[in-house]
C-alpha cells in the first residue's frame, strides 16, 4: 500500500513538474484574491479563473500518466517539505478543481438571488474558496506529517470562515462550534504527530514507515491523529457539528464542505493507518464498526428529520461510513482482498462528492424556489420544479447505489471485498444502507409530487443554477459507466502505470 499511496518513487522531479505541482496549489488562493477584489457580478469571469486554476493539474497529468509517481522534495528553512503526485493524487485534485469550478459557476447568481446582502460576507466568499482549494491541494500532495498538518489547519480555517459568512445567530452560533471542536482535533492531531516526532525524528511518512515500530508510542500516538481526524470527518459518534453547520450555510459552501473538506479527514486518517499501522486488524475493526453505525444511525435521522439540507447533512453522516468499513478491508487482509478495496474506497469517494453536491445544490434551488426548508413543504414542486427535482434523483441513484452509477460499482467493489475476506458483517450494512438510502429520498420525492396544493408564491432560480446541479448529478451517474479510467489511475505507482 505503500506504493499505491506514491510514496515510494524512483522518478527524479524536474524544474518543470515542480513549478506545476506549486501551481497547482498557490494559483487558486491568488485567484480567489483577485475574486475578493473584482466580485464577479456573473458566473463566466468564475468559471474562466476557475478553468486557469486546472492548467498546472493538466500540464502534470500526463506526466504522471506515462512517467509513474513523481516526488518532490521542497527545503524550507530547516524544514524539508515532502510532495507526491501520482494517478490517486491526480484524481482527488481533479475532483477539487472541478466542484470549486461548479461552485464559483454557481455563487454569482446565487448571492444575486438568495443573499442580496449589501455587506462584505460574499467578498470574503471567493479567497476564502481560493484558500480552501490551496489547502485541500497541499493535502492531497503532501507525503510529510508537517505539510499535512498545515493543510489541515488552513483547510479547517477556511471552512469555518466560509460557514460563518451568512452572519445571522444561528450561523455564527454553529460556526464557533465547528471552529471549537475543529481546533480539539487540530490540537490531537498535533500532540499525535510530536509523539511520532519526539521518538523516531522524522516527519517524512516514507521514513517513517520504515523506522515506527509498534508499541506504546505509537498506539497512543495513533489514537491521537485518528480521533482528531475523525472528528473533523464528522465520523460516527463524532458527527453531532454536522448538521447545524449546514443548516445556516450558504449553499455552494455546503456543497463543498460535504464533498471535499471531510474527505480530506478521512483520506490523511486512511494514509497514516496504511503507513504506520498496516496490520492493526483489530483496530481496524473498530473503525469499521464505527462506520457500520453511521451508516445505520445516518440514514435513519435523513429519513426522520423534517428540514431538507438537514436530510443531506445526515445522509452525508451515512454515506461517510461506507468509507470508514473500508479500513477493517483494508488493513491486515490478504492483498487481492485489498487491491479490491482500494478501488472500491476512492470509487465512492469520487461518486458521493459530486452526488453530494449535485443535492445540495439541488436542494439550494428547491428552497429558494418554494421559500420552504421543510420536506413537507414541498408540495406541488414537481409541476414547477421538474429539473431541480430531476437533479436531486439522478444524484440519488448514485447515493443509494443503483447501476450504472459510480455509487452501484465502488459499492459492488467493497460487497466483492468483503465476500473475498470472509467479513460477512458488512453485507448486512450494505443492504440495510440501501434501503434506508432509498427511503429518505423516496421521501422527499413522495412530498414534491403531492398534486392537491396550490403553490401560489414562488420564485423559479436562474436556469444556470438548476443546470449546474444537473451536470454535476449527470457526472456522479456517468463515471460509473467510465469506471475504468479512474481505476486505471488508481494503479498508477512508482515505477509507472
Amino acid at each position: 500500500m505503500i506504493e499505491r499511496l506514491g510514496l515510494v518513487t524512483t522518478q527524479l522531479p524536474t524544474t518543470g513538474s515542480s513549478v506545476m505541482a506549486l501551481l497547482v496549489v498557490v494559483l487558486p488562493l491568488l485567484l480567489g484574491v483577485l475574486g475578493a477584489a473584482c466580485r464577479p457580478k456573473r458566473s463566466w469571469p468564475a468559471v474562466l479563473a476557475s478553468l486557469l486554476a486546472l492548467l498546472p493539474l493538466l500540464t502534470l497529468t500526463p506526466l504522471v500518466v506515462s512517467q509513474g509517481t513523481q516526488a518532490w522534495v521542497l527545503e524550507l528553512g530547516g524544514l524539508m517539505l515532502h510532495w507526491r503526485a501520482n494517478g490517486l493524487t491526480l484524481l482527488l485534485l481533479l475532483l477539487t478543481q472541478l466542484l470549486v469550478l461548479a461552485s464559483a459557476a454557481y455563487a454569482p447568481a446565487y448571492l444575486r438571488v438568495a443573499v442580496q446582502a449589501q455587506g462584505r460576507g460574499p467578498a470574503w466568499l471567493w479567497p476564502l474558496m481560493g484558500l480552501l482549494a490551496a489547502s485541500l491541494s497541499l493535502i492531497w500532495l503532501a507525503a510529510d506529517l508537517f505539510t499535512l498538518y498545515i493543510g489541515l489547519e488552513l483547510m479547517g480555517l477556511s471552512a469555518v470562515g466560509l460557514m460563518l459568512l451568512p452572519g445571522r445567530e444561528d450561523a455564527l452560533a454553529a460556526g464557533m462550534r465547528y471552529l471549537l471542536l475543529a481546533l480539539i482535533g487540530s490540537l490531537a492531531f498535533l500532540l499525535g504527530v510530536a509523539l511520532l516526532l519526539g521518538a523516531w525524528g522524522r516527519l517524512d511518512l516514507a521514513g517513517l514507515a520504515e523506522t515506527v515500530e509498534a508499541g506504546p508510542v505509537l498506539w497512543v500516538a495513533m489514537a491521537l491523529l485518528s480521533a482528531g481526524l475523525l472528528l473533523k470527518a464528522a465520523a460516527f459518534p463524532l458527527h453531532a457539528w454536522l448538521a447545524p453547520v449546514h443548516g445556516s450555510a450558504w449553499t455552494p459552501v455546503s456543497a463543498l464542505h460535504a464533498a471535499l473538506v471531510i474527505k480530506a479527514s478521512f483520506f490523511i486518517a486512511l494514509q497514516l493507518w496504511l503507513v504506520f499501522a498496516p496490520q492493526a486488524a483489530v483496530a481496524a475493526w473498530v473503525v469499521g464498526g464505527m462506520g457500520a453505525a453511521a451508516v445505520v444511525w445516518g440514514g435513519l435521522l435523513a429519513w426522520r428529520v423534517d428540514k431538507l439540507k438537514d436530510v443531506v447533512a445526515w445522509s452525508t453522516v451515512s454515506q461517510l461510513g461506507y468509507l470508514l468499513i473500508a479500513f477493517p478491508l483494508l488493513i491486515g487482509t490478504a492483498p487481492a482482498v485489498a487491491s479490491i478495496a482500494w478501488d472500491g474506497v476512492w470509487l465512492q469517494l469520487l461518486a458521493h462528492s459530486l452526488a453530494k453536491a449535485a443535492m445540495f445544490l439541488a436542494v439550494g434551488n428547491l428552497m429558494l424556489a418554494t421559500g420552504e426548508s421543510r420536506v413537507s413543504g414541498l408540495a406541488g414542486a414537481s409541476r414547477r420544479f421538474p429539473l431541480a427535482l430531476l437533479s436531486f434523483g439522478i444524484a440519488a441513484i448514485s447515493l443509494v447505489g443503483l447501476p450504472p452509477s459510480a455509487g452501484f460499482t465502488a459499492k459492488w467493489l467493497l460487497l466483492h471485498a468483503a465476500l473475498a475476506a470472509g467479513q460477512w458483517p458488512w453485507l448486512l450494512v450494505l443492504a440495510v444502507g440501501t434501503l434506508l438510502s432509498a427511503a429518505y429520498v423516496f421521501r422527499v420525492f413522495r412530498y414534491s409530487f403531492v398534486e392537491d396544493v396550490e403553490l401560489e408564491d414562488y420564485r423559479p432560480v436562474p436556469l444556470r443554477m438548476d443546470l449546474i446541479a444537473l451536470i454535476l448529478a449527470v457526472a456522479s451517474l456517468v463515471l460509473g459507466l467510465a469506471a475504468t479510467w479512474p481505476l486505471a489511475l488508481l494503479e498508477i505507482t512508482g515505477g509507472g502505470p
